[in-house]
């Protein structure tokens, strides 16, 4: 079994985590960004997040195979105690535990900040297709998330509608 360590994530990461990410937009629904960003753009993207979150990656054999995240669940001075989380994994290692890795660690760093409620907006779709399964749901589910909002039919992508489940975790 390969050693899998997790570390904050810097602004040089960003080409490899780009390059985790890059397939979720082109080929899934997960996201519903159409364009990969660009390296710069998420370059910023992490410096951004680690000024007030926790931007962590997983590494194995000194390559990255997955990441997670969070940032303020709203722009609002109130909204300081609940944020928002993602985590992306490298398709090649899906399903061997990085998931749960990243998020466990994430959710140690947020409590250490004092993070109440943890949220994941996550892409649905009514039927499972070939760009979305409900393996999130399902993910989360298994981590102690419960459904708490359902937004219909809000994004648009390979000419289809998905629909956003909201699930939250208190911490």
């Amino acid at each position: 079994m390969k050693e899998k360590t997790i570390r904050s994530a810097t602004a040089e990461d960003a080409s490899a985590l780009r390059a985790i990410y890059a397939p979720y937009v082109e080929h899934t629904a997960v996201t519903f960004e159409y364009d990969v960003p660009t390296v710069e753009e998420f370059r910023q993207r992490i410096v951004n997040t680690v000024s007030h979150h926790p931007y962590l990656v997983a590494v194995e054999d000194g390559r990255a195979v997955g990441y997670a995240y969070a940032h303020q669940l709203g722009v609002r001075a109130a909204f300081q105690w609940a944020v928002e989380t993602s985590i992306y994994i490298d398709a090649r290692c899906r399903h061997h535990g990085i998931g749960r890795l990243l998020h466990d660690a994430l959710e140690a760093a947020l409590c250490r900040q004092g993070i109440r409620r943890m949220y994941a907006a996550i892409a649905y779709a009514r039927t499972e297709d070939e760009y979305l399964t409900h393996d999130s749901i399902r993910f989360h589910t298994r981590l102690g998330y419960k459904e708490v909002g359902h937004f219909n039919q809000c994004g648009k992508k390979f000419g289809r509608w998905y629909d956003i489940v909201w699930m939250e975790k208190e911490v």
